[in-house]
């Protein structure tokens, strides 16, 4: 089993989020203890913000354990026809081409994704198995 996981989890973590995140950790560690679990360059890119250098990152992501899983041409062509219909469906410029690519890794590599954020990925990713903390 492979889970996708999104920065929405893993910030809710590392920063100790006060409402989120004890259930977000707690989300995290069934899906390890169930395979396991990857974060696509644009989570790497967002969660990379709470710390000073890449190694802290890497030493933090492979200490959780998470490793880094690249993003191909598949998933990108997905994100791309999605966030198309998106705009073509007068989407409010709140979602960005980022959450849509988010998704589509998560659909085209891994067998879920755990997220915050059902709303916006179960509308957009029907086929989409969501874990939500």
């Amino acid at each position: 089993m492979i889970t996708a996981a999104d920065s929405s989890v893993l910030l809710d973590i590392l920063g100790a989020h006060p409402q989120y995140g004890s259930a977000s950790a707690n989300a995290l560690k069934h899906a390890i203890s169930e395979g396991r679990v990857v974060a696509c360059p644009i989570v790497w890119s967002e969660v990379s913000t709470v710390f000073p250098n890449e190694n802290a990152l890497v030493s933090s992501m492979e200490a959780i354990p998470i490793t880094f899983s690249e993003l191909d041409g598949a998933s990108a062509f997905v994100a791309g026809r999605l966030w198309k219909k998106y705009r073509d469906n007068r989407g409010p410029r709140t979602r960005m081409l980022a959450d849509f690519l988010i998704g589509a890794h998560a659909l085209e590599r891994c067998d879920r994704l755990l997220t915050r954020d059902l709303g916006f990925f179960r509308t957009y990713f029907k086929d989409l198995k969501i874990i939500i903390p």
